[in-house]
Parts: structure tokens; sequence; C-alpha cells
């Protein structure tokens, strides 16, 4: 996947106003079937998997025992006891070893599935009605996912995606992603890189495995509760719970500059750090989210970011700072 085909800009709006199409086939996949399937992601991931009805999807957080975070992932039940869990690339080795090492004791199977899928993500106002046309049947609504045959090809249809717009993202074959790609782009979807991911992503504050949390972040500073449910008692629950209620010294905040553009690891003056940072495409200013004193984490607070040496506005804004 290019960081971008024509302009990071240019297709952060395509995708904004239209459609964009997004080769996000460096995701990896990991296949959990067996009787016990349920119960032992339960025991792994953060979220609470007993509300996962077939066809459903769910975020959730791959936790160590200190409630460091391993991963955030994305699982669909595709069946009563089959589940397909997505992964961020640069972790996929190190979450299959981390799966399957807990698998002991449960009736499961806990595969590496990654080389048996491509993944486009199709994003916009229009996406869906570019994917619907070629679709034998109608698309999963959002938070779902359904088998679909496009163009005489079977995939996997998932109403998720990463950009804060309506879509889908596809997992097929690998030897049919070029005629899905083709197809979709013929119907007025514009190829989007990595660098137009990122700003799509941003405005919208969604995390980034590696910039806005890793092993060293809690989920509750890192503003992920939600989708931790202690109550299972999955890996990590005790110190989830205990960071939940004692608090946390930072937490993650998203930001708007007054001027210029912060980026990742520029320090806040006073305590802090960015995770991420970009030129808003959609805004026109500058937008980031960084890690910041509790006290100093409330909307409207100014903070100062050094900028390359030079100090830097910024205000602590609402999530997300794009709206439609």
């Amino acid at each position: 996947m290019p960081v971008q085909y024509t302009g990071v800009k240019d297709e952060h709006l395509a995708t904004r106003s239209v459609a964009g199409i997004f080769d996000v086939s460096h995701m990896g996949q990991v296949a959990v079937s067996g009787p016990d399937a349920e119960r032992y992601l339960q025991r792994i991931l953060s979220n609470d998997l007993g509300r996962l009805q077939t066809g459903g999807a769910q975020y959730s957080l791959l936790c160590r025992e200190d409630g460091g975070i391993l991963d955030d992932l994305f699982t669909y039940r595709v069946a009563a006891d089959s589940f397909l869990v997505v992964t961020n690339a640069a972790n996929h080795a190190k979450d299959v070893a981390w799966m399957q090492s807990h698998a002991d004791g449960f009736d499961v199977q806990v595969e590496d599935a990654a080389d048996r899928y491509a993944m486009l993500a199709v994003q916009g106002p229009q996406a869906r009605e570019m994917v619907q046309a070629l679709s034998d049947a109608p698309l999963p609504d959002r938070m779902t996912c359904r088998h679909r045959t496009l163009k005489a090809k079977r995939v996997l249809v998932c109403g998720t995606g990463y950009t804060g717009e309506d879509g889908v993202e596809i997992l097929c074959d690998p030897a049919d992603a070029g005629l899905l790609w083709d197809e979709i782009v013929r119907r007025g979807a514009t190829p989007a890189g990595l660098g137009a991911r990122d700003t799509l992503r941003l405005e919208v504050c969604y995390h980034l495995y590696g910039n806005d949390m890793d092993e060293t972040r809690n989920p509750i500073e890192a503003g992920l509760g939600w989708a931790c449910k202690e109550e299972t008692g999955f890996i990590g629950a005790d110190a989830v719970r205990a960071a939940r209620e004692n608090g946390t010294a930072e937490k993650l905040v998203a930001f708007k500059m007054l001027q210029g553009i912060a980026r990742q690891g520029n320090p806040v003056i006073g305590g802090g750090v960015v995770t991420s940072g970009t030129m808003s495409p959609s805004l026109g200013v500058g937008i980031g989210m960084a890690y910041v004193p509790v006290e100093r984490s409330e909307p409207g607070t100014e903070l100062q970011i050094d900028v390359r040496g030079k100090a830097r506005g910024a205000v602590v804004a609402e999530k997300p700072l794009y709206r439609k």
C-alpha cells in the first residue's frame, strides 16, 4: 500500500465527499474455531464476546496482565463457533504467538489465516452504493458482517472501517482482489493510500497502535475503557479495573493547533507528549492527539507544544475533531 497515489489531500477529500478505496491487505487475520472458541476469546479479549451474535463485529483490546495494550482488534463472528480476528500488520506475528500460547485448556483451534485473505476498505458517502451494485444480496449493516458474492466472487463483507465514514471492508481470496478493486474504482472510488488513511482516522480520533497506545499504556488512560468489560475476567482485567477505580496520571486528548502543526514525539510543555499530529484536510488546521496530565485534559484547556524548539499554542478539543 503506497503512502499516496495522486496526493494525500485529494484522496482524503474524495473519501469524505464520494468514496475512497484502500488496499489494507497488510492487516492480519486469525481464525478461531471450536466448541470453546467463545470462552477462549472471552478470556483473551477485553470486550464481552458473549454479546457478539453470529454475523456481528466487535472492537476489543489484547492486553497483558499489567493492562498494557498488545494490540487493538476487530472480531467477526462468522458462525456460532467460528470467529475471524483482524490484527494490526506490525503486531500480527506477536498476536498469533500470544493467542496460541493462551489456548491451552480450551477446545479451540487458533490458526494464522493472513495468507488466506486480501482486504479492501471502501469508505465514503457513496461507498456502500458502489459495492451494493456488485452484490448478490443487501450489504450488512454497521458493526455486522455477512458472506456475499461480489462479481461472482465469494467474500466476507464487514460494516466496519477506519475513516469515520460509512462503508464496508471486504475480505476476499487474494486472487480476486485485483478484479474487485478495478470494478469498484471503475464505479467511482478513488484509490487512497496510507497518508489519507492516517489523516482520515485522526480527524475522527481513531487510535493508531504504536502511536496512541502500546504496551506501556493502559486502556483507561488511552480512552478505551468503553471496550473493556472487566467482569468477563479477561487477561489484564484486574489492572484495568484498578486504573478505572483509581484514575490515571495522564489521559489521551484530542487537540487543535492555534498555529503550526505538531508531530508524534513533540513534547507538551509542562508534561505530556504528542502521539499523532497532522494538518487536517477537512478542517484546515493542525490537529492531533497527546497524553497530558489529567488536570489539563478538559476541553478548552490551552496547551503549549514544543515543535522543533518553538512553543506552539494548542487547545484541547472534544472528540471527534471532525463531524459530518
